[in-house]
């Protein structure tokens, strides 16, 4: 849905027969309502956009004149290897190859590819299309050239790109969020604090913050003489709190029943429930994502 509002054609594969036709109505759905909302990116109107859009069930065909090939299988090593394995045979050696994958480093994605200079993950944040970054992440045999083109493509179709030098573990969102979800969890776990309030910590105290500026901005801005100084004033108190971190929780043990179970109250798991809060997720980031353009 992205790379046709930069009128590029989109040929979207799945191995499984329809799936793919069923993924284009699903985008003629959001396409729409895009419009409607006055979010719709790029100059052309959604039925131009649906137009660049096509589907296969043959491999070969979907990739036939590719410059560009984005996947995105759900995260299995040995399926993402496996997949790039068999795109190699079919595409040109020009054609980059490029993962969804959250934190999988690419020299295991792409081990299998002979050709890994033209590898590289482009790791979006859901849903893309509301939140712009787009974490772009090198096998240590990528092209120069190679992160540059998937730069301004990214940038061209209304991404956010961000180039991480080498990889790493999680990459850097997730280990920002790794963090953040560790620690909250100790809080609440050890009685300091509910799981009602830790979120709002997050979503009316540093998220307001962290919507437009990031925390070494914020560090920067919130000294009279910059980061140097914030560093000079703060970094003992940093460094104290830091060092009484506990271990890593246990996320899925006995301990994290309460927890979870605290969640719950608030907002029941079926289905019903959780499709509610997710429309109203995607509304507020909708409101967000327009103010930001404004």
């Amino acid at each position: 849905m992205l790379f046709v509002s930069g009128g590029y054609n989109v040929k979207i594969y799945d191995n499984q027969p329809g799936q793919s036709t069923k993924a284009i109505t699903e985008i003629k759905k959001q396409l729409v309502e895009l419009e409607e909302a006055h979010m719709l990116r790029g100059e052309l109107s959604a039925a131009q956009q649906l137009a660049l859009l096509s589907s296969y069930d043959d491999l070969s065909q979907a990739l036939d004149g590719a410059f560009f090939v984005q996947e995105c299988v759900f995260e299995q090593l040995e399926v993402k290897q496996s997949i790039f394995h068999d795109m190699e045979r079919f595409v040109g050696k020009d054609v980059i190859l490029s993962s969804s994958t959250s934190c999988l480093v690419p020299s295991k994605v792409f081990s299998k590819v002979q050709n890994r200079s033209r590898c590289l993950v482009s790791h979006p944040v859901n849903p893309p299309y509301y939140v712009k970054l787009v974490e772009l992440v090198p096998h240590p045999e990528t092209a120069a050239a190679v992160m540059d083109t998937t730069h301004a493509l990214m940038t061209k179709v209304g991404q956010a790109p961000v180039l991480l030098k080498k990889e790493i573990d999680g990459f850097a969102l997730n280990r920002v969020q790794a963090a953040i979800i560790a620690e909250s969890w100790r809080l609440v776990q050890d009685g300091v604090i509910s799981v009602k309030d830790i979120d709002l910590v997050m979503s009316e105290g540093l998220g307001m913050r962290y919507a437009f500026i990031g925390p070494m901005e914020t560090m920067h801005l919130n000294a009279p003489k910059g980061l140097e100084d914030y560093m000079s004033r703060y970094s003992e108190n940093i460094t104290r709190i830091l060092s009484s971190f506990g271990p890593v929780p246990d996320f899925c043990g006995e301990a994290a029943k309460s927890v979870i179970n605290e969640m719950y109250e608030l907002i029941p798991c079926d289905q019903q429930h959780l499709a509610a809060r997710q429309e109203r997720r995607d509304q507020f980031l909708m409101r967000l994502a327009k103010l930001k353009k404004d």
